[in-house]
């Protein structure tokens, strides 16, 4: 099994499904989008998130998938997430292979979020925006998956209750709507067919 047969088991997933919109009746939200980064490297699917510098206004310190709000010139959502990709990371949106989307997610700060899924190349060769992006982590599926770095709080949210998620990898804490994401695409991915030997590297 390879990398790849993941990959193509996470599209027919994404396609297989419609992405939901976020519906939340009094409340206008703002249009933004993220892509979830993934790539293969020695055999193993890595996922990537930036840390937010802690000089930003909003969720300064926070991991988050690149993206953010969509521009006038940005034609669809899709545009945005890869838009933001490049300017982030310095990843030719060229060079990204869009696997599909997932559902919308609400934001505190007033935004409804589109993410989509997409395999950049796995060399690292990163060039960071130094006003965006402080630190990159890149992170083992398989160790995403493990039920051991997620830990479940109950809290209030836009007028809500709701589940907040925090996964802990080697001391980085991913929460807020990025882990929301997150939680969606491991749930769809647990649907892959053969997933185990997928996520295996060959010996």
């Amino acid at each position: 099994m390879s990398v790849e047969a993941l990959f193509q088991g996470v599209e027919s997933r994404l396609a297989s499904r419609p992405a939901r919109d976020v519906n939340l009746p009094g409340l206008v939200l703002r249009e933004a989008a993220v892509l979830v980064p993934l790539f293969e490297r020695d055999g193993v699917p890595h996922m990537v998130f930036t840390r937010r510098p802690a000089t930003l206004r909003t969720h300064a310190n926070q991991y988050s998938y690149p993206g953010g709000g969509r521009d006038a010139e940005d034609l669809t959502p899709l545009h945005t997430a890869l838009r933001e990709t490049e300017e982030e990371l310095g990843i030719d949106r060229r060079g990204v292979r869009v696997l599909g989307m997932l559902d919308e997610v609400p934001t505190i700060s007033q935004y409804r979020v589109r993410p989509f899924v997409g395999v950049i190349p796995g060399d690292g060769q990163y060039t960071p925006s130094v006003e965006e992006v402080a630190f990159i982590l890149e992170v083992p599926l398989e160790r995403l998956m493990d039920p051991a770095i997620l830990r479940v709080e109950r809290k209030e949210v836009l007028g809500a209750e709701r589940d907040l998620y925090f996964y802990t990898y080697e001391g980085h804490v991913i929460w807020g709507a990025t882990a929301r994401i997150l939680r969606d695409f491991l749930a769809q991915v647990e649907q892959v067919p053969g997933l185990r030997a997928l996520l295996t590297p060959p010996r």
